[in-house]
């Protein structure tokens, strides 16, 4: 798990099934590239002005912190995946986002696998 895997939103993408999948794989948030997935064209919190500068990493230094989108997104990833993105977000705005890769390790790694947020299986 590397700090650009951290998304803005405070997704870790390491663990997302986009990002360990074999075929179609997601190279993460962050990655600016010319085959940047639809999901990530997509989406509203990525390509939020907040973040047009380039300047800013993470959500939580916005004014509309948290906004309905990133709340939306929080809600339901509570809800399918017992996993909150506010939670992230507080987690890396006190600690940093290194000691989050640590705590996410801790979680989610099994020796040279992953579990994965989504379907819970080993990658």
């Amino acid at each position: 798990m590397k700090t650009y895997l951290i998304a803005p939103c405070g997704m870790n993408c390491g663990i997302c099934k986009g990002y360990l999948r074999e075929k179609n794989k997601c190279p993460g948030c962050r990655l600016l590239s010319i085959d940047i997935p639809v999901s990530i064209r997509r989406c509203r919190i990525k390509y939020c002005d907040f973040f047009k500068s380039g300047k800013e990493k993470f959500c939580y230094k916005c004014e509309s912190f948290p906004c309905a989108r990133l709340k939306q997104l929080d809600k339901r990833y509570r809800e399918k995946y017992s996993m909150s993105m506010l939670k992230n977000l507080e987690y890396i705005q006190d600690r940093g986002v290194r000691e989050f890769i640590k705590k996410e390790k801790k979680k989610y790694e099994r020796g040279d696998k992953v579990i994965c947020v989504h379907d819970k299986r080993l990658y």
